[in-house]
């Protein structure tokens, strides 16, 4: 019997059946998912808030922008046509990717900008991920009306690991100026000094009734008593982490960033910029009207900010609250925390694991040690005062490792990557700092220059990497919203101090710890995270606070390929634009 099985593998039979089956098991998966087209039409809108119109850059005339609706396993074609007197690119956050980076987005590493009046067509998959995401411009600040949500279901005939709500609703956080965002920063990089803070919070695009002339237009998020509602918050604010809470309800986190966790029952979130979380709302108060409300979490010490807040209203559909009496009322407020209450966001950040044992790399091939911060650039000699406004006569800046990222202006970094083509970058970012100090105490001024340069982190394809993300005092502490393009991590570990790996090794989490994309770095603290370079490409780790992108906080990696197409980064499609 043996033998006469031999002799058909051999013959090609097996193989035949076998594959016959392996494709078909394919086909199974993928004969539910579809491609969507859409088209983006990036122009100049005018948009009213705070009782004055601005040209505001927007997406098909929309402020937030559509929101994108996909089963796991679809496909999207976007077209992106740019109308705009500024540059663009859009970045899909959270979407791994998989041999797409050339669709991923940021200015200048996976391509170069679509000018005005150009356009380029984002075509990718998106395999294995559930939840919210979103998308939004990553060029210059035109992210601060240039975003909207992506919605990932599952595939048809799979179902949430939670009973399924009676109704989904987006809740973007935005931030908002009276002003236009572009002449903002361009303002801050010509002095040297931190940029204006924003005027507003928006919750889908509007301030809510603690701003001027913002009543009428206030969002309104319904629901019915009894209801279970799906909330899906995004925090696309420019330059802000956020807390969000709604009065007398609790929210019952089920997902952040795509990927599901383990429920648990909160009063209040926090959310960094370009952080996702799910969470379910019961429709078990008295049928009323609540406000929704955001502020700032502001951790860094006499930095100024934006001490507003913004609201929206959960609006019991009841027939008791139909009448005049009802609608009249003033909505009930809820308490935030103080705009410093990193023990509220410790305890809401430490809540989370994974929802099934999750696989996490145990031998690591490459261990990372990634120090992050501001900095402080001495007045260059032909520079005149006016161009020298940050602290004492300096410029800002910011470094990862005491490199401050310096982004080509010629090529993009996957394109000179992918052509060979010589002196755009160098590979040569250091794996651990060049020097160590006590980060999280008082730090020497001689650390208060970092060295510019466009240096990358080069990853053999499939090597296990741990990175500790460390904080530090260097001018001022703060919580770093980290994200990484093109990869979903674990966060094995968090903690305050430096990090110590004889001691600290014993909090990792490896059994159910969180999958996200970004990671909130604790304020004077660190974070480890844990992934598998399994993405071919060019990607991008940044600060997801703009201001601290456009300062240099950020560096890359680049994934090698590995064996086979199925291993290889897809060639550059025909349409990609030319620096």
């Amino acid at each position: 019997m043996r033998t006469e099985l031999s002799k058909l593998w051999f013959n090609g039979d097996f193989q035949d059946i076998f594959l016959g089956i392996f494709l078909g098991i394919c086909s199974a998966l993928s004969a539910d998912a579809e491609v969507h087209r859409h088209k983006f039409v990036v122009e100049a809108t005018k948009v009213k808030r705070l009782c004055k119109t601005h040209n505001s850059i927007t997406v098909n005339g929309m402020f937030p922008g559509p929101t994108l609706e996909i089963k796991n396993g679809d496909s999207l074609e976007v077209l992106v046509v740019n109308r705009a007197r500024y540059n663009v690119t859009i970045h899909w956050h959270g979407v791994r990717q998989m041999r797409t980076g050339w669709a991923d987005g940021p200015e200048f590493v996976t391509q170069c900008p679509i000018r005005p009046g150009g356009s380029y067509t984002y075509r990718f998959t998106v395999q294995g991920q559930e939840g919210t995401l979103w998308w939004h411009a990553h060029s210059s600040w035109l992210r601060a009306t240039v975003y909207g949500a992506l919605i990932i279901r599952p595939r048809d005939g799979e179902s949430y690991p939670f009973p399924k709500p009676k109704r989904e609703t987006p809740i973007l956080l935005g931030e908002w100026w009276d002003a236009n965002p572009i002449d903002v920063v361009r303002e801050a990089t010509r002095t040297g000094a931190a940029p204006n803070v924003s005027d507003a919070y928006t919750i889908n695009g509007q301030p809510g009734d603690l701003y001027k002339c913002s009543s009428k237009e206030t969002t309104i998020v319904p629901i019915d008593s009894g209801e279970t509602n799906l909330l899906r918050v995004i925090n696309a604010a420019l330059n802000q982490p956020l807390f969000f809470k709604v009065a007398n309800h609790k929210l019952i986190v089920v997902g952040a960033d795509a990927s599901y966790t383990k429920p648990f029952t909160t009063s209040v979130l926090m959310l960094g910029p370009g952080q996702t979380t799910d969470v379910l709302i019961r429709g078990d108060q008295k049928p009323s009207r609540y406000y929704m409300a955001a502020r700032a979490y502001q951790s860094a010490r006499n930095a100024p900010f934006d001490n507003t807040t913004t609201t929206a209203i959960l609006e019991y559909k009841s027939a008791s609250c139909n009448t005049k009496k009802c609608k009249a009322a003033t909505p009930i407020m809820p308490s935030l925390p103080a705009y410093n209450d990193t023990n509220t966001v410790t305890a809401f950040s430490q809540s989370f694991r994974s929802r099934e044992k999750a696989e996490v790399p145990t031998d690591i091939d490459e261990s990372l040690f990634f120090t992050v911060g501001l900095g402080l650039n001495n007045c260059p000699p032909n520079f005149r005062k006016p161009r020298c406004q940050g602290p004492n006569g300096t410029r800002f800046t910011a470094s990862m490792n005491n490199v401050s990222f310096v982004l080509p202006r010629n090529f993009s970094l996957l394109q000179a990557h992918q052509q060979g083509i010589p002196g755009v970058f160098t590979t040569d970012f250091p794996g651990t700092p060049p020097l160590k100090f006590d980060y999280t105490g008082n730090v020497s001024r001689s650390l208060f220059q970092p060295v510019p340069g466009t240096k990358l982190y080069k990853l053999k394809y499939g090597s296990r990497v741990q990175i500790v993300i460390q904080d530090t005092s260097i001018v001022t502490s703060e919580n770093h919203p980290i994200h990484l393009h093109g990869y979903d991590f674990y966060i094995i570990a968090e903690g305050f101090g430096n990090f110590n790996p004889k001691t600290d090794a014993s909090k990792f989490n490896l059994v159910d710890p969180p999958m996200r994309n970004t990671v909130a770095v604790p304020v004077n603290g660190w974070a480890v995270i844990r992934f598998v370079a399994d993405n071919p490409g060019v990607w991008l780790m940044h600060c997801h606070l703009d201001v601290h992108i456009n300062w240099g906080l950020a560096m890359a990696f680049l994934v090698e390929n590995g064996v086979g197409e199925l291993q290889t980064i897809q060639p550059p499609p025909p349409d990609l634009p030319f620096c």
